[in-house]
């Protein structure tokens, strides 16, 4: 009972109130006039009603209201950073049904705001009333229901003052209960920003896919390749797998900045994309790492749509770093075929003994699957005739 007397948005959400209310009595001086006789206040609410209309029309009035909604109904602290959704569109009305809805919203925080208003003005007189002889009754004259004056009528003060806070609180939650209904975003415009939400998100999982392919790739290279120069121990090894670092970690940074190009937004996504035309480089990097890779081409690949490439080069680098990754330098077989309308890419390796992680696929095959749906393709990875095989079939349209 006492919380909404010390709340802040009690008291924001009546000023919310008032200011709606203002145009009742602006435009009462005009028409049907304030002359205290009382004949015509209860025109005040209804002769505003063409100049909200005609407000309504405006686009950009959802804006506006919108903005006192935010400011006036929800006072919470809210930081750029965890900022809740009400709920309410922040765009102008962009068809007649959200001009309509502003239209109710604006009348009724006209009619509620007016008599929110008038309530709490003869509250509080009646208040002070009760409280302070002198002022009792107003302008004079007995109260028709308690007659003159007494002591006990200051003991009436609080129950109006809960009164007065009662209908503040449950007016300004009905106006926050209807603030989504009716300043809220039309289904076309939530079904827009769904839209728009998922291509994002799109984005920028393919684009974490782009990193986890590249820099992977680039440090499981890296690592097999000193590991290999350690045991070694012989400078021309030593020399060879400095080299295939020195490579494979140009090219890393390389992507590395084509990615962080797209992220800012000043690059042609399609420019410098690694097809499977240049599947010769995973190959010999893969060779420099100590495996032993035979590979196999059959078809025209360098007819392959942009996309299809792409990936197909993309799930070609993961499945060679799966392999020098869990398995190490083994023999590694490679099988790219372009025919009948699809591409088919194999990779087979000799199955390692224990890798709980390459056994049950990590997030990288789980990448590897996912972008193979998002192309209308399937991917199968798993032990096969005693080995690992990872098989993919894209569709070329």
């Amino acid at each position: 009972m006492v919380r909404p007397a010390v709340r802040t948005v009690t008291y924001t959400r009546w000023l919310h109130l008032f200011i709606g209310a203002v145009a009742a009595p602006v435009v009462g001086l005009i028409y049907p006039g304030l002359d205290g006789s009382g004949g015509g206040n209860w025109l005040l609410p209804l002769v505003p009603l063409p100049l909200v209309a005609v407000a309504a029309c405006v686009p950009g009035m959802r804006v506006a209201e919108t903005m006192q909604a935010q400011l006036l109904l929800f006072p919470r602290p809210r930081t750029p950073h965890r900022r809740p959704d009400l709920g309410i569109a922040g765009s102008p009305s962009a068809s007649w049904g959200d001009r309509w809805r502003v239209f109710i919203w604006l009348t009724v925080r006209l009619w509620l705001g007016f008599g929110v208003t008038v309530v709490t003005i003869n509250g509080v007189v009646l208040m002070l009333g009760l409280l302070t002889p002198s002022l009792w009754p107003p302008f004079g004259s007995p109260l028709p229901l308690l007659g003159p004056w007494s002591w006990w009528y200051p003991l009436l003060a609080p129950v109006t003052g809960v009164t007065l806070i009662a209908l503040t609180w449950g007016a300004g939650a009905l106006m926050a209960g209807l603030a989504p209904r009716l300043l809220g975003p039309s289904p076309a415009e939530r079904f827009a920003e769904l839209e728009e939400r998922t291509e994002r998100l799109q984005e920028r999982t393919r684009l974490a896919r782009e990193l986890h392919d590249t820099i992977g790739h680039a440090l499981t290279i890296a690592v097999v390749q000193a590991g290999a120069a350690r045991a070694a121990g012989t400078p021309e090894f030593t020399d060879r797998a400095l080299a295939a670092i020195e490579d494979t970690g140009r090219e890393a940074l390389s992507e590395l900045d084509r990615v962080l190009r797209l992220l800012r937004e000043d690059a042609n996504p399609t420019e410098q994309r690694l097809t499977l035309a240049h599947a010769g480089r995973l190959v010999e990097s893969a060779r420099g790492a100590g495996a032993d890779v035979t590979a196999e081409t059959d078809g025209d690949v360098d007819a392959l749509p942009g996309p299809v490439s792409h990936e197909g080069y993309r799930m070609l680098q993961e499945s060679l770093t799966n392999a020098l990754r869990h398995a190490g330098p083994v023999p590694v077989t490679v099988r790219i075929e372009v025919r009948d309308g699809r591409l088919e890419l194999e990779v087979r390796n000799k199955l390692p003994a224990e890798s709980r992680d390459f056994r049950d696929g990590g997030s990288g095959l789980r990448g590897l699957r996912e972008r193979a749906v998002l192309l209308g393709g399937v991917a199968e990875y798993g032990p096969h005739e005693g080995e690992w095989r990872v098989r993919v079939t894209l569709p070329l349209r």
